[in-house]
């Protein structure tokens, strides 16, 4: 299994950012039957849960981004995005996508995320 993550730059507050990740090395059915989920690691920090969604469309997403940001994903393509809106500088960091299905539990390299006040 491979995730690669893509979509990081940088901008000011306020603007918008659109991630995406793209798995590889498993069959359709298993990408279908994943969870597939965010997270992201501020320097100096734990990382932390951004977004996820499951399998049957639920989401979950950390309070600070709610309303600002949503995660989605395309299962022919493998592909699991985050848009995210009214960028704060407190988002800034490095955003790693993660997959789980049964015991599998792999995440991607990360992108980098940078939001200048």
């Amino acid at each position: 299994v491979q995730l690669q993550a893509s979509g990081g730059g940088s901008v000011q507050a306020g603007g918008s950012l659109k991630l995406s990740c793209r798995a590889s090395g498993m069959i359709l059915s298993t990408f279908t039957g994943s969870q597939m989920g965010w997270y992201r690691q501020a320097s100096g920090k734990q990382r932390e849960l951004v977004a996820i969604r499951t399998s049957s469309g639920n989401t979950h997403y950390q309070e600070s981004v709610k309303g600002r940001f949503t995660i989605s994903r395309d299962n022919t393509k493998r592909t699991t995005y985050l848009q995210m809106t009214s960028l704060e500088p407190e988002d800034t960091g490095v955003y790693y996508c993660n997959f789980k299905y049964d015991s599998w539990d792999y995440w991607g390299e990360g992108t980098q995320v940078t939001v200048s006040s």
